[in-house]
């Protein structure tokens, strides 16, 4: 049986179900972390999980992102805006995305597809 993807969900403002669905429909498992400044709490809950990536999401897409690089060393790419900008991040081995706020289903749908897509990859190489 093969490993699901875990995805960490942080939003400042306590949302992300959205893209909770959207984790949820490329075949992944969402951790979706309940409450205001969640973002704070990413790099926490990702390391807890043993998540394989995690969206942050603040008014500037860097607070949860910057947070789980300084105190766990994880790659990051911040300040995205755009389900592409997120995409092109998980193909470039980011490990916490963050974004502005972008609670839409696609989003989760289209990082777990792409973070699927290149751990594929890895093994045939």
């Amino acid at each position: 049986m093969e490993k699901k993807v875990r995805v960490v969900i942080g939003d400042r403002l306590g949302k992300g179900q959205k893209v909770a669905q959207g984790v949820e429909q490329a075949g992944g498992i969402a951790i979706l972390i309940p409450g205001v400044a969640a973002d704070m709490k990413v790099a926490d809950t990702m390391h807890k999980e043993a998540a394989d990536f995690a969206i942050s999401f603040c008014g500037s897409g860097g607070a949860g992102a910057i947070t789980a690089k300084t105190k766990y060393g994880y790659p990051v790419e911040f300040g995205l805006r755009s389900v592409d900008a997120g995409v092109t991040a998980i193909r470039a081995g980011k490990k916490v995305v963050g974004f502005g706020f972008m609670d839409i289903e696609e989003l989760g749908r289209r990082l777990t597809e792409e973070y699927i897509k290149v751990q594929q990859n890895k093994e045939v190489q």
